[in-house]
């Protein structure tokens, strides 16, 4: 799932070198958490949240077929401030949460 997430999100960048996907279990989920360059923050976002929201839509495809839990969290960029936004979350912490 991980290659999956990093083949999409580098499809869609300006920056695909800038793209890092970590992989973590949690509560026996698996938990992926996507960062971008803070330019292409907007573009993994969508309008209205419709491009994560594909992406999640993907992922919960597979988590069944897999049988196993998958949330992606998408991180605020490091200097915690949204391009064109004013509620940031503090840096390090996830934007959105599946």
């Amino acid at each position: 799932m991980k290659q999956f997430v990093e083949y999409v999100a580098r499809a869609l960048v300006d920056n695909p070198d800038r793209v890092q996907v970590a992989e973590a279990e949690r509560s026996g989920a698996l938990v992926l958490e996507l960062s971008v360059d803070p330019s292409d923050f907007g573009k993994i976002i969508g309008k209205q949240g419709r491009v994560c929201a594909a992406i999640r839509a993907l992922l919960s495809c597979a988590s069944g077929k897999l049988g196993r839990r998958i949330v992606l969290n998408i991180l605020e960029p490091p200097d915690g401030r949204r391009p064109g936004g004013e509620d940031a979350a503090p840096s390090g912490e996830p934007a959105l949460e599946a």
